[in-house]
């Protein structure tokens, strides 16, 4: 789980930049955290990617399924859905978090918690798109028909091409034509 790296990433600081190896430092220092990134999220403003809700229509006029998966857990995840006034089963189908299964990406847990919730066994159906290196390599690894970068959050179109997906994208909307 997301929850497990952050606090690996931790202990790695701890041991190599000050040789301290402190579990209850770990969790103190994790917890900490946990409660700036809420705070963060709830005093600042929010805004969705441009077309998203564009997209989500256009997905749902395909009979074409919208999961939305994260690193987050389920709690920060639901917080920013929320505050975006977002709703599972109404703009989108569905939302699987870190919370959720037991592995992160780029492992393909995420996708295939998905996959089995809405019973669809062929991950060549399946199309990931993610703005990360570990995004591409999650639907890579899950074996998905298409695994998507976008340009519109943590890594450069050299960044994601490193990892080489089926395609990048610079907006959502463009996912359409990948996928009709």
């Amino acid at each position: 789980m997301q929850v497990k790296k952050k606090k690996q990433a931790i202990r790695s600081v701890l041991l190599s930049y000050a040789g301290i190896s402190d579990e209850e430092l770990t969790i103190s220092i994790y917890n900490e955290f946990i409660v700036t990134l809420t705070n963060a999220y709830a005093k600042e403003e929010i805004l969705p990617q441009p077309n998203a809700i564009a997209l989500f229509s256009a997905l749902k006029d395909r009979n074409v399924l919208a999961v939305l998966n994260t690193g987050y857990d389920r709690g920060t995840a639901s917080s920013i859905l929320e505050k975006l006034g977002w709703v599972e089963g109404v703009d989108f189908d569905a939302l699987v978090t870190a919370s959720d299964v037991e592995r992160n990406r780029p492992d393909p847990d995420m996708i295939e918690f998905a996959m089995k919730r809405f019973q669809i066994t062929d991950a060549s159906r399946v199309v990931k798109v993610g703005d990360s290196i570990i995004d591409i390599q999650e639907g890579q690894n899950a074996g998905c028909g298409l695994s998507i970068g976008i340009t519109t959050g943590a890594h450069t179109v050299e960044q994601l091409q490193s990892a080489n997906p089926d395609r990048i994208i610079d907006n959502l909307i463009d996912l359409l034509p990948a996928i009709d």
